[in-house]
């Protein structure tokens, strides 16, 4: 069964065409590559990929270049799956791009040490899902504010959420903190209560309930 049909943004060429290669071993259809990502949205406009692969930092000031790029996609193309790979913890030029949602994902380079779950990852987000490198978490984590507003949840809905906000399925929240995988959903449930989330899809407000959490 084919893959998502996807574009690559990635100015380091050796990494670019690696990444290319084991996409099209895996069966993703590379629709197009580009160092640049005013490139990457004529590639996007051009080519109308389900999902884009895009380094924050290109030429030619290699700054922030390839999330602008990202952001842009977003608002023309919003059905577009977006992973943003990146060297360096970018808290507040990522945050923006996160809170659009679904189909988003922001993992560090040097934490992708599985081929497999890196490809499950890029799945995962092709299909509507969210994405966070924990090292994000853990950043926003360490500049909370003094009023918190996850203060409703309890320590163990805390917990939870923070292991979501860390991309594990219930199933595997479960597994972590020795529950049962119904226990689980009843804690997820009562966190989209407190947090005032409306029913608007499962995954969503999942998505929604991560957010909250990130911003906190």
């Amino acid at each position: 069964m084919a893959r998502a049909r996807v574009v690559v943004a990635e100015d380091d060429v050796l990494l670019r065409e690696g990444l290319v290669s084991l996409l099209e071993r895996s069966g993703f259809e590379v629709a197009g590559q580009t160092d640049n990502g005013q490139e990457l949205v004529e590639l996007v406009r051009g080519e109308q990929p389900e999902l884009v692969l895009v380094d924050i930092r290109m030429p030619p000031t290699n700054t922030t270049e390839g999330l602008e790029a990202a952001q842009a996609i977003r608002e023309e193309f919003p059905d577009v799956g977006i992973l943003v790979l990146s060297a360096h913890v970018e808290v507040e030029q990522a945050m923006e791009l996160l809170a659009t949602g679904q189909r988003i994902g922001y993992l560090l380079k040097s934490r992708v040490t599985d081929v497999d779950e890196f490809l499950e990852t890029i799945d995962r987000i092709a299909a509507g899902g969210s994405v966070v490198d924990p090292a994000l978490v853990q950043e926003l984590v360490a500049a909370q504010r003094a009023e918190d507003p996850l203060d409703v949840l309890t320590p163990r809905e805390r917990e939870v959420l923070a292991l979501m906000a860390e991309g594990y399925s219930n199933r595997a929240i479960a597994e972590t903190i020795f529950v049962s995988e119904r226990a689980v959903e009843r804690h997820v449930t009562s966190i989209f209560s407190k947090l005032g989330l409306e029913a608007t899809g499962q995954e969503h407000r999942r998505v929604l309930a991560v957010l909250r959490y990130l911003q906190a």
